[in-house]
Order: C-alpha cells, then structure tokens, then sequence
C-alpha cells in the first residue's frame, strides 16, 4: 500500500450508510469521547505531551491557534508581525473573559510566560518554548516578544502556551487538578477529573469564537483499542479515537457507523541509550551481568534499524495503516529530507555490524514502551523484539500505563540519568515548523536555553547543534530549512533516534456525528460536532 503524507492532509471519512445505529443529535446533549489515554494533569504547563496539550485546548487559548493542518490561526492574538528583527508585536483580542469572568490582558501572557517556564517537578517543561523570549506589555492589548536573536517561529511557539488569568501564577498543579484554579478563556470549562475514570467538560456560553454544540462531554479513557471499539458499538460511547487496525474492516462496513482517516505526523521512533551506563540494568550480558550501553557504537545502532522489517509491520501489525519512515517529517512538510529514506530490512547486514562492534555473542536487552498510548504499541514492541533476537539481542519488553511510561522517560532515574536503555516513543510535530523536533530531542542537552529537553539517550554532535542553533535565528525561512535539513542527514545517519513509522490516523462515531479531522492525530474535541 503506497501512501502519500502531504501537508495539508489528504483525508478520507467513511460513512455508513444504513440508519441502524441513526442518532439524532441536537445542540443540548452529552456527548461521551473513549480516548486511548487520559492526560497526565489538567494543569496546562505541567507535562509539554500531546495528550495533555490535545486536551488543554478545549479549556484554555494560546495567543495563536492551530487549525487541524496546522495553519497558524489568530487566537487571543487577532494579528502579529515582526517590527525588527528581534522583536514581534502581538496585538491582543479585546473583550475576552476568562472562565470566572477576568478580563483577559497583556498582563496575564506575561504572567503565564513565568509560570509555565518554572512549574516545579514538571516531566516535559514548557521552557524551551520560552527560553531567551523576553515579553512586554505595551498597552493592555499589546504585547511584544523579544529575542536574543532572529528567530522567524516565535508565533508558532506562542501557539504551545495555554494563557491563564493571572491571578493563578503561583497556583499549584494540584489546584489545576481539582478545578480550583482551572480558568481559562477556551470553548469549554472545566468540570470534573477522576483520573483513571473520566473527565468531564461544559460549554462556555461566553466564549469569544465560535460557540460548541454540545452542553457537555464526558471524556472517558479506554486504553485498549478492541475495547473502544466494543464501547462504541455497544453504545456506551459515542465517539472513539485510534481504532485498532484489527477492528478498522469491522466498523467501515457496520451500518450506523462513520469512520475517518487521514494521513498524520505522528513518528513512533526507538532511542537507543548511547553514553555510560543507565541506572537500571536494562542491558545485561548472557549471564545477566549488567554491561555499558553498546549502543554507543553506531555500529550497533545501525544493526538495530537495519533489524527492523518496517513493512512487515505495516503490513501485518498496522493492518496497512502506517508509512515507513526514515526522518522526523513525512513527505510534503516543510524540513523533509529527500536524501533520507527508511532503512531497508536486512538482517545479514545487521548480524555482520553485531560482530564487527564486538557483540558476536549477543547480549540481553530490555525494551520499555507506552501500552495503549499508540496504535498497537504494545504488538509493535513484541515485533521488534522477535527481530531484534533473530539478529543476536536477546530482547524482552515492558510496557506500562503511558502516564507512568512518560514520567520515568523524561525523569530518568533518582539521579535524573536516562532509565531506560532502549525505549519506543512517539512524536508529532505540535507546533508546525521543522526546527521543533531537532531542537527537543536531537540537540545537545542544554537546560538553561531550553535546549535538548526530549534528548533522552545522550546523542550529541556540535556541527549539528549550529546548524539548528543557525536555522533558527534566520529570518529567511530558506535558508533555515536548509540548515534544518542538513543537521536532520547528519542526525539520522548518525541513528540519534530510530525512526520506525509514521502513523495513519483514525476515529469512528455514531452515525450523526461528524469530525473535522487532518494532520494532527490527536482528538480536538471542540471540532466534534452533529451532522447537519
């Protein structure tokens, strides 16, 4: 199956045709949603994870909005434009109210900048959105952001920050978490979490955009994808999201039901841990003796991707709903590659690398990953595995709740090294413009400029470190994606990560409910609506 990822999205919706499961909806009802995972807080800065993002959009606006292709939208920002090279002046939505009836103003960005750069026991800061920005207010409704230098994404950055009223700076994550504190200016407000159990929102009356049509949501987390699936048809729910491949035939044929697909960013990539020893001894020799990481040998870091038969996942794991990848962007976006392509299976060459680093008598591996988090993570997981023994890593997996699985990727062990030797992730690139995925997770990792913060197995490379630094400050989009495109080749031939692949996205509902759905494989609720 050939698939083309284009930017802006193709996308497909399937509908059924039959009235068997007809529903009537109107503007007054519930509406109950299975996601495949719940968000680690409702505190909109504590965790920078798509999940928790996903969902803070509903209760929260950032200055810019994203559409569902990822075009930059005005928010609490009505225009924006660079005044000097340094310098971008954001002209602010009057007449916004924050859920407890604040007046929305310049004050409560620059309140929001300070807190959300310095929410304490945070997994995945918001910083690096932040870092070297300096903001100040003009006037209540204008606002300019400075840098230290040129730097042409700093509204795709401002679309990554929920604004929050200022009065609850100093508010805690637990006061986010209980409602306390929850206020922001977004379509929905916040009503109840029970975390493990449901979530719950209603529709703001007064929001300043336009208006949802569901009186509330009940948000329910459903990590197995069979199970949604069960739910759906059951029912018990009305819309659900990541259908499991195994079930996709099923409910494209089933009467009553719409399906919707489209072609996502979303990457499921392996880090290899690749300087000294991690905490745990997740790497271990034949006799379970811990060993260093033998993957601070590109060698070895080869033989693992050249282990992996991306199409017989595709084809036999995915069911087809997935594209082989070989870099961070798929095909159409801006920062691709055309000199990069995913490595092709080769088991022989990948057992001649094993040897040449010195590991001809294999070793033993541990494998950690998300269940439920991802399309078939879990299964994926296991797939690897099985290819990476074939080839002489004698390798198991240990899945866990995503909520547990990210916290211990990004914190690593109690002296804050990387945990894990070897891990499955997944990325989709939030904010639209190719210097993000090199910036967190391919440059050298470096706190305090907001550098490197998903850079979890050690890889650094000073030439690819400027080259992000330059394409960053360049004001010619251009020249920055060359630059971009350059460190990109040199990372991914070095295997800073193991890109696996991308995923295709999909939902199914009730008939009479309609999803306006594209590049982003997350659920926005606020786009769920009743067919007309």
């Amino acid at each position: 199956m050939k698939i083309s990822i284009l930017k802006p999205a193709v996308f497909v919706a399937t509908m059924a045709s039959s009235l068997s499961f007809s529903v009537s909806f109107t503007s007054a009802e519930s509406l109950t949603v299975a996601l495949a995972s719940e968000p680690t807080s409702m505190d909109p800065h504590y965790q920078n994870l798509t999940i928790n993002n996903s969902f803070a959009t509903q209760v929260y606006n950032a200055l810019v909005l994203q559409d569902v292709n990822q075009n930059l939208l005005p928010g609490l920002a009505i225009s924006w434009k660079p005044i000097d090279d340094n310098t971008w002046e954001f002209k602010l939505r009057p007449g916004v109210k924050f859920h407890n009836g604040s007046t929305f103003s310049a004050e409560d960005v620059v309140a929001t900048m300070q807190r959300a750069a310095n929410v304490p026991n945070s997994p995945s800061s918001f910083a690096t959105f932040i870092k070297g920005k300096t903001f100040k207010v003009i006037d209540e409704l204008t606002l300019q952001v400075a840098t230290e230098k040129p730097y042409p994404f700093t509204p795709n950055d401002m679309s990554r920050i929920s604004i929050i009223d200022s009065a609850f700076v100093d508010a805690t994550t637990e006061d986010f978490n209980t409602g306390a504190s929850s206020f922001g200016t977004g379509p929905f407000t916040f009503a109840k979490w029970l975390p493990g159990d449901l979530l719950e929102i209603r529709r703001n009356d007064d929001y300043w955009g336009s208006a949802v049509e569901w009186d509330n949501i009940i948000v329910r987390p459903i990590s197995d994808g069979t199970t949604r699936t069960a739910a759906l048809l059951a029912g018990d729910v009305d819309f659900i999201e990541r259908v499991s491949p195994s079930d996709l035939p099923t409910l494209e044929s089933r009467a009553g039901i719409s399906v919707f697909k489209s072609v996502s960013n979303r990457l499921l990539y392996l880090t290899l841990h690749m300087t000294d020893t991690p905490i745990k001894p997740y790497v271990t020799d034949s006799n379970d003796e811990p060993i260093s990481s033998p993957f601070q040998d590109i060698r070895m870091r080869k033989a693992v991707s050249l282990a992996i038969n991306r199409k017989a996942i595709a084809d036999r794991v995915m069911d087809g709903l997935s594209a082989p990848a070989g870099q961070f962007s798929p095909v159409g976006y801006i920062g691709y590659s055309n000199d990069l392509q995913p490595d092709s299976y080769d088991p022989e060459q990948a057992k001649e690398l094993i040897s040449a680093a010195g590991y001809a008598d294999g070793f033993k591996l541990t494998m950690h990953g998300p269940a439920g988090r991802y399309s078939n993570d879990t299964r994926i997981l296991e797939a690897i595995a099985q290819m990476l023994s074939r080839v002489g890593i004698d390798t198991s997996v240990e899945t866990m709740p995503a909520s547990v699985f990210f916290k211990r990727f990004a914190r690593g062990g109690p002296d804050k090294k990387p945990e894990f030797t070897a891990a499955m992730s997944g990325y989709a690139n939030g904010s639209g413009e190719p210097s993000h995925p090199l910036r967190i997770f391919i440059h050298t990792k470096q706190k305090e400029r907001g550098y490197g913060p998903g850079n979890r197995n050690g890889y650094s490379n000073s030439k690819v470190d400027k080259l992000i630094e330059d394409g960053r400050s360049s004001m010619d989009i251009a020249i920055g994606e060359n630059a971009f495109i350059e460190a990109t080749n040199i990372a991914m031939q070095e295997y800073a990560l193991v890109p696996i692949h991308h995923e295709i996205a999909t939902w199914a509902a009730r008939e009479g409910i309609v999803y306006k759905h594209g590049a982003l494989d997350s659920t926005f609720l606020h786009y769920i609506s009743a067919q007309k």
